[in-house]
């Protein structure tokens, strides 16, 4: 198999290997899963098959198989993937995952890419969550709202990784994409990463999932920052009760 492409505008700085996309394997490894796994878990039936997209080092792929998940975890990285541990691994991108008639309970796109500066990305991604959620399964999309990108510098602490995390700077580059600069600073190491990011409108994310074939449910949490959606038609805005948040 031939390397993952190369992303326009990510890159990464610091010790080890650099992904493609900027990503530095030892700083994803080294994360915390946060409240991921909380909020996941309780939404799944026991034993559900899970299908993560983006799982890079396994940062919320192994909780998710010690909560008993069975998850496949597709990554393009075969050096993220090597540090993935009781999980079946594909490697592969997003867009263009082939894995047959497979379908599984639940599509858990990592992190925030359905805000990618790249249509075709966010298109191939959510196509895929499309493609491989059961017709009775469930997609949980992570979602940031408008002003993610204002108030710069800020930061928060990772207190069980030990590590405080930095959004520097958010640089308007056109067509409603900002180029981000984030720092991840340790005791003993420090990695820099440049993403693309497409701060989006409650009505604007709606729109990405419900054109490539999912409905939007609802938040499972009250902070809204992980949303289900559903293989099917549009029920209506009352139905789904995310237009006020």
């Amino acid at each position: 198999m031939s390397g993952p492409p190369v992303r326009e505008g990510p890159t990464g700085t610091g010790r080890g290997a650099i992904t493609p996309d900027g990503c530095a394997v030892e700083l994803y490894a080294r994360l915390s899963a946060g409240s991921e796994p909380e909020v996941i878990g309780p939404v799944l039936r026991p034993g559900a098959s899970v299908l993560e997209l983006g799982c890079g080092a396994g940062r919320v792929t192994h909780p998710l198989v010690e909560l008993g998940f069975a998850v496949t975890g597709v990554d393009e990285s075969a050096q993220m993937l090597e540090r993935v541990r009781g999980a079946r691994t594909v490697r592969s991108p997003i867009e263009t995952l082939d894995l047959g008639e497979e379908r599984f309970d639940a599509v858990v796109p990592g992190s925030f890419l359905v805000r990618t500066g790249d249509h075709r990305l966010r298109e191939g991604l959510l196509g895929t969550c499309r493609r491989y959620v059961k017709a009775d399964g469930l997609v949980l999309i992570q979602r940031e709202g408008p002003g993610c990108h204002s108030g710069l510098p800020r930061e928060r602490e990772d207190h069980a990784a030990g590590c405080t995390i930095r959004i520097l700077s958010a640089e308007p580059v056109g067509d409603g994409v900002d180029e981000v600069r984030a720092e991840y600073v340790f005791e003993d190491a420090r990695w820099t990463q440049t993403f693309r990011s497409r701060e989006l409108t409650v009505e604007r994310f709606e729109a990405y999932p419900e054109e490539a074939g999912l409905a939007v449910d609802r938040c499972p949490t009250p902070d809204g920052v992980r949303v289900l959606a559903r293989p099917g038609q549009i029920r209506g805005n009352s139905d789904r009760g995310l237009a006020g948040r």
